[in-house]
This record gives structure tokens, C-alpha cells and sequence, in this order.
């Protein structure tokens, strides 16, 4: 099992968790203290993988055009906040 402190699965992270879907186990650790560890879904979880249909360097540049609401973003974030 590999062992990778918090800031090394930060930096990685893309990379450890395709390690991980691939099989592999990592052990999250915080000062050399065990505090997570990730390992790959097991089919008797009730989870349905989905491959994804194009490869994401082929969507990566998509830009969406403007959304078209009736209320600004400003006002839900307000309404969302309330009087905090």
C-alpha cells in the first residue's frame, strides 16, 4: 500500500486516484499519522461505473455562453445566504 502525505495527494491528486481506480490502495497521511485511505470501489457497492463517452482533452476548451435567468447571480447567492 502506498502512503502519500496530504499536500502530495493535493499536488497528484489526478494521478492517485486513476492509480487507485486502476486497483491500487493509498494510505492519506497527516504529520506521519494514518488519517485516510482510498480504495478502489468494489462492485457489491451498488455503484455504477461510467466510462465517459469523448476523452476530456476534447472538451477541455468548451466555453458556454451566457445563461440567459431572469435574476442575477448576486441576488440567489443573497437569498441562498440569508441574513448571515
Amino acid at each position: 500500500m502506498k502512503r502519500v502525505k496530504i499536500a502530495e495527494l493535493k499536488d497528484h491528486l489526478s494521478e492517485h486516484l486513476r492509480a487507485v481506480e486502476s486497483g491500487d490502495q493509498i494510505e492519506v497521511t497527516d504529520r506521519k499519522r494514518p488519517i485516510v485511505r482510498l480504495v478502489p470501489v468494489s462492485s457489491s457497492a451498488g455503484v455504477t461505473l461510467n466510462r465517459a463517452r469523448k476523452p476530456f482533452k476534447k472538451v477541455r476548451g468548451k466555453r458556454y455562453g451566457l445563461t440567459r435567468w431572469p435574476v442575477g447571480s448576486l441576488d440567489l447567492l443573497i437569498e441562498e445566504r440569508g441574513k448571515r
